[in-house]
């Protein structure tokens, strides 16, 4: 008879815009709970906290990895999903996620190619001022995180009209919207169970 180990989830969330006040900033609080309340361990973090340069291979030639880059490939490996919600900056995803992107794919010695991008799972939401919601910037960000061989589920949520979704305690004001949004997480903590359990 086998004998299963159920596999805690270890996900790194974070928004991809830098402003303190960002709708995506509170929406990515929303889903880590929902991923919490599946069982995972979910460490949330700031990327204003990890300031780097314009990605310039010069730069990285000269003078090396940034030390908020390699800070952040740490974290990047250490976890086996990633929870991110995508502020849409001209139908498109912001500068700052992308360049953290382009940061942590770099390859380092003794690290396989894309090694903090290959068999993670993603799930990416997103929340906008504007009608769609920030759907936009999320098919980017899909196809971003698909060529660099993560695995993003196919459940997302765009929030439109941000401005009148979250109380000011960072809920959501429609439970019914603030349930699916925490399916998403949960649904991402799932899908890393059953991928990991062995």
């Amino acid at each position: 008879m086998e004998h299963f180990v159920a596999h805690t989830p270890r996900i790194l969330a974070f928004s991809g815009s830098l402003r303190a006040a960002s709708f995506n900033k509170q929406l990515v609080q929303v889903a880590a709970a929902g991923a919490r309340a599946a069982g995972a361990q979910v460490n949330v973090i700031d990327l204003k906290q990890y300031p780097l340069p314009v990605f310039d291979e010069d730069l990285e030639r000269e003078q090396g990895l940034p030390a908020t880059a390699r800070q952040l490939k740490d974290l990047f490996l250490a976890h086996d999903g990633l929870l991110i919600a995508s502020p849409e900056y001209n139908s498109s995803v912001s500068a700052a996620l992308k360049n953290m992107i382009d940061w942590v794919s770099r390859p380092v010695k003794d690290e396989p190619p894309l090694g903090c991008f290959v068999n993670k799972t993603a799930a990416i939401l997103a929340a906008s001022p504007g009608a769609l919601g920030g759907l936009r910037g999320l098919v980017t960000l899909r196809s971003i995180l698909g060529n660099i061989r993560v695995l993003v589920i196919p459940d997302q949520i765009a929030i439109p009209k941000a401005y009148e979704v979250f109380n000011p305690d960072g809920s959501m004001k429609d439970p019914k919207q603030q349930q699916s949004v925490q399916q998403i997480g949960a649904t991402l903590a799932s899908v890393i169970q059953r991928l990991r359990t062995t």
